[in-house]
C-alpha cells in the first residue's frame, strides 16, 4: 500500500493463537545442566516435645557452626516464635506471617531484610503463627514456606538450613518437611523422660510412614538434652536404630546461662566440646530408617514403678455405670393401630 508520500509501508502481520502456540512449542529448551553443583545445602528438621530444649540446642549449634566457618540459616517453625530468642539475646524477631500480613495491607512486597536477621555469621528468621484461637498453626507453616519460596529460598547458598519444629507431627503443617521431602534428614531432641521420648517415637513413626509411601527423609539421630545419666534416652535410640548425636548434661550452669539468653556454644568456652561434637555429628550423620516402638515397647524402657506399667486394665460393667445390671429400653418397632 502506498502512503500519502508515495512510500511503501508494510502492514503488521497478524498471527492466530494457533500459530503463536506452535511457534512457542518449536523453541528448544535450555540444555540440561551437567556441571557439578557449586554448593549442596543440608536442610535438617529438628523435632521435639515443647520445652525440651530445641531452641536452646539449635541456637548454640548454629552459632558453633557459624564460628567454624559454615554459612547457616536457622528458621523457627514453632508458633511460639521463640527459636531465635536465645540467639538474639531475648529480642523478638519479626515473623514472616505477621510481616507478610502488614505488607499485604500496605500493598507492598516482603523483602529479605524485613524477615531475616543475623548475628555473628548466623542468619535467622521466624515463620510465626496465627493468634491463639484464630487459625491453624500448621497452615501458618505452609504459608510461611510459600513466602520463603517467593523470596528465592532454593537459590540461597547456605551450607546448612536448620528448621525448628514442634514434635506434634500429627498435624500436616508440622510434618511438612517429612511428608514433602523438604529436608534430607531429621534430628529429634529428647531427654530421659517418657513424654519427650513418646514425641521422639512419633517422629520416627512419621518418617517410617512416609518412607513406605516413597519418601526419602531419614532420622539422623537423637540429641539428649538435660541428660541426668539414667539412660532411658540412650536405650530408646538403640531400640529404634538411631545414634545419639550428643548428650547435653543437666548442669546448673547451662540452665542459668540459657535462662539469661546467653550462648554457651562458643569455641574455647566451657561447653564448646559438646557443641563441636554435635556440629560434626549433625553434618556427617546419614539419614536412617528407624524402627518405631509400640506403646508397650516405649513403656518398657522405664521401670514399672515410674510409669505404672504393672497396672491391669479392668473392664467396666453396666452396674458400675447405673447401679443395676439390666435396663429396660423402649422398642424401636413401629406399631400400627388396627383400623
Amino acid at each position: 500500500m502506498n502512503d500519502s508520500c508515495g512510500s511503501n509501508v508494510a502492514m503488521p502481520v497478524k498471527f492466530s493463537m494457533k500459530d503463536r502456540l506452535r511457534a512457542e512449542a518449536a523453541i528448544e529448551p535450555d540444555p540440561v545442566a551437567t556441571a557439578a553443583p557449586t554448593k549442596t545445602t543440608q536442610i535438617i528438621a529438628i523435632y521435639g516435645k515443647g520445652g525440651i530444649g530445641k531452641s536452646f540446642t539449635l541456637a548454640n549449634l548454629s552459632y558453633m557452626m557459624a564460628q567454624q566457618g559454615k554459612k547457616v540459616l536457622l528458621i523457627g517453625c514453632d508458633p511460639k516464635s521463640d527459636t531465635t530468642s536465645l540467639l538474639f539475646g531475648g529480642k523478638a524477631c519479626p515473623t514472616i506471617i505477621e510481616t507478610s500480613s502488614k505488607k499485604k495491607l500496605a500493598g507492598e512486597q516482603v523483602a529479605i531484610g524485613d524477615v531475616c536477621f543475623k548475628r555473628d555469621g548466623v542468619f535467622a528468621m521466624e515463620l510465626g503463627g496465627p493468634e491463639v484461637g484464630r487459625g491453624c498453626g500448621g497452615r501458618g507453616i505452609i504459608h510461611g514456606f510459600e513466602t520463603l519460596e517467593k523470596l528465592g529460598f532454593h537459590d540461597w547458598g547456605f551450607d546448612y538450613v536448620l528448621l525448628d519444629f514442634l514434635g506434634d507431627v500429627v498435624c500436616g503443617g508440622f510434618g511438612l518437611p517429612i511428608a514433602r521431602d523438604m529436608c534430607q534428614k531429621v534430628i529429634v531432641v529428647g531427654s530421659n523422660d517418657l513424654q519427650s521420648l513418646y514425641v521422639a517415637n512419633n517422629v520416627c513413626s512419621a518418617v517410617e510412614y512416609f518412607r513406605k509411601l516413597g519418601g526419602n527423609v531419614g532420622v539422623a539421630g537423637l540429641v539428649v538434652n538435660k541428660d541426668d545419666g539414667t539412660g532411658e534416652a540412650q536405650a530408646f535410640a538403640e531400640a529404634v536404630g538411631i545414634p545419639v548425636l550428643s548428650s547435653i548434661p543437666a548442669h546448673d550452669d547451662i540452665r542459668r546461662k540459657s535462662a539469661n539468653y546467653e550462648i554457651i556454644g562458643r569455641p574455647g568456652g566451657q561447653w564448646a566440646s559438646v557443641f563441636e561434637t554435635l556440629a560434626t555429628n549433625v553434618a556427617e550423620a546419614p539419614p536412617l530408617r528407624p524402627t518405631p516402638l509400640t506403646q508397650d515397647g516405649l513403656l518398657g524402657l522405664f521401670s514399672g514403678d515410674v510409669v505404672g506399667r504393672n497396672v491391669v486394665l479392668q473392664p467396666a460393667t453396666l452396674f458400675d455405670m447405673i447401679g443395676k445390671t439390666d435396663v429396660e429400653r423402649p422398642t424401636l418397632e413401629v406399631v400400627y393401630d388396627a383400623v
